[in-house]
């Protein structure tokens, strides 16, 4: 059970690494060249579209597995594999806490900002939002190197 659990620890980190790394440097590159009247209303249609069940279930799946291939027994864990999912379990949460406590937040104020001109919205969210999102990549694509590195320890 440890090693299926550990199995879907890595397919879940690895889909949202990967969704996280075509934001950054796909999509986010792509909408930098729009214009200020063109980049806020397609950011606000992105943040409407993104939390959905799919995404929210990949979401959580990045914390829910590595930590029940942590607490499910398994016979052939050894010292290394167990602190590599510690480590890739970190990184997910660390993640997640920067995304809830900073992307969202700023998510929130885009969509709620209706009346205020384009440019100055965009001023007050694309330089932060990107920087929080280049460290929140990071930590989810090194979450995954170290789950599959777990996976073969």
């Amino acid at each position: 059970m440890a090693t299926l659990l550990l199995a879907l620890a890595v397919i879940s980190t690895g889909l949202y690494a990967g969704f996280m790394l075509i934001f950054q440097i796909g999509i986010m590159p792509a909408l930098a060249r729009l214009s200020d009247d063109q980049f806020v209303p397609a950011m606000r249609r992105i943040n409407e579209e993104v939390p959905r069940a799919v995404f929210l279930a990949v979401f959580l799946a990045v914390v829910v597995f590595p930590a029940a291939a942590l607490a499910v027994p398994g016979e052939d864990r050894s010292d290394t594999r167990m602190w590599l999912i510690v480590a890739g379990l970190v990184c997910a949460a660390l993640n997640h806490l920067i995304t809830i406590a900073g992307n969202i937040p700023l998510n929130n104020a885009l969509a709620s900002s209706v009346s205020a001109p384009d440019s100055e919205v965009r001023a007050a969210f694309e330089g932060r939002w990107n920087q929080l999102h280049r460290i929140r990549t990071a930590l989810i694509v090194v979450s995954f190197a170290l789950l599959a590195g777990a996976s073969l320890a």
